[in-house]
């Protein structure tokens, strides 16, 4: 099996043979701390990286390996590490690339998590944060320096939707000498590669789409292979210690299976929805990246092969009528987290993104009165009805 073969198929056969294991045909569980040598001399050569092998499995893992050659070839990049979360995978890879006196320049939009560990974290240890809008890459131009060492971006943003041109940003930010950093969640492999667009590293919470099914909680990164190695030996073995378990794994491989059929239907329902509610009175707003009246519809369409599953809408009478909302649907979830194949519905303002202040959230775009909806694989005329009825109550339609 090798990366001439189609995305789904390289999801399901990439980097195992079941002869070469008893004929299993699901790569083994390997549950174990350590690993045994057959002579000193062996686990001396392999501790010295001069004989391939695994000496811990808070380094490496042979299920863990299997994934991380799947993942890293759908993304189409040389070399992956699997982590224990997407923050594990974010935090490894930046202790990793940065310094104290170093600059990292980062979107306007961030997950709030990530927008806490660069401020809260990063910022700590002299590290200068800057936050640029990257929506125009002619920004980035005017503010990197030579102090800036890594640029780092989502695309779409959690949670309002924004894009950033990856091809673009990333030849200024290697016209001078920055590592480019690609949160990919939101889109998963399957709709875009960032790196072969000109990104360096590409990070993910596999949690979401990957996994699929919302009972795991996994980070992956993938980029070239000397930069990996970097990562796993200091930036998660001796920074984070975020190292995934072999049962994990085996779970992100068995989402990797079906992520192509899931992603179809997502972005099928996604689609149907998003246009049910741009044209619903009680609302006001829809950013999603396959309406045409997205701002960066175009460069959806030339970046992204489908448009997601994400779904960011304001209602008429802004924050109380979404909580309204939210309180009045009886099949979709109300819960933090996406991709997976239940629909989830939550409030940015006081869930995912409450680490900004109220002044952060108005500066980097993100409105008291935003919803974030990720689409299921539900029927999706059955997504559309709880949407249908739950603002169709009469204290919501009194607000349109």
């Amino acid at each position: 099996m090798n990366n001439d073969h189609g995305f789904a198929t390289r999801a399901i056969h990439l980097g195992y043979d079941p002869m070469a294991h008893e004929g299993a045909l699901t790569p083994p569980l390997h549950l174990t701390s350590t690993f045994a040598f057959e002579t000193a001399e062996a686990g001396g050569e392999t501790f010295a990286g001069e004989r391939a092998g695994h000496v811990y499995s808070r380094i490496s893992n042979p299920t863990l390996d299997v994934l991380e050659k799947r993942i890293a070839s759908l993304e189409g990049a040389e070399a992956g590490l699997a982590l224990a979360s997407g923050m594990g995978a974010i935090t490894s890879t930046l202790w990793t690339l940065l310094a104290p006196g170093d600059e990292v320049i980062v979107d306007k939009t961030l997950y709030g998590c990530t927008f806490s560990f660069f401020h809260h974290g990063l910022g700590k240890f002299g590290v200068t944060i800057r936050h640029v809008d990257m929506t125009d890459p002619a920004n980035l131009k005017t503010a990197i320096s030579e102090r800036t060492r890594v640029v780092y971006f989502e695309t779409p943003a959690n949670p309002n939707m924004r894009l950033v041109d990856i091809a673009a940003v990333s030849r200024i930010a290697h016209d001078a000498g920055a590592v480019v950093v690609v949160d990919n969640t939101y889109a998963t492999p399957y709709l875009t590669r960032p790196i072969s667009l000109g990104a360096d590293l590409v990070v993910h919470s596999a949690t979401k789409y990957l996994g699929g099914h919302g009972d795991l909680v996994a980070g992956i990164v993938v980029g070239r292979a000397e930069q990996i190695a970097d990562i796993r030996l200091f930036g998660m073995k001796d920074m984070t210690g975020a190292v995934m378990a072999p049962f994990n794994a085996m779970l992100v491989m068995r989402g990797l299976k079906t992520l192509r059929l899931r992603m179809d239907h997502h972005c099928t329902s996604a689609q149907e929805v998003a246009d049910w509610l741009e044209n619903h009175p009680a609302v006001s707003k829809v950013h999603y990246p396959g309406l045409r009246s997205f701002a960066q519809h175009e460069l959806a369409m030339r970046q992204m092969d489908k448009p997601g599953a994400m779904i960011a809408f304001e209602l008429m009478g802004g924050i109380e009528a979404g909580r309204r909302l939210m309180n009045q649907l009886n099949m979709i979830g109300r819960a933090v987290s996406l991709g997976d194949a239940e629909t989830l519905i939550q409030h940015p303002a006081s869930m995912t993104h409450s680490t900004y202040t109220p002044e952060e959230r108005a500066e980097h775009g993100i409105s008291d009165g935003l919803i974030r909806l990720s689409v299921g694989l539900e029927d999706v005329k059955d997504i559309i009805n709880d949407l249908s009825q739950a603002l169709e109550r009469p204290h919501l339609a009194q607000t349109a």
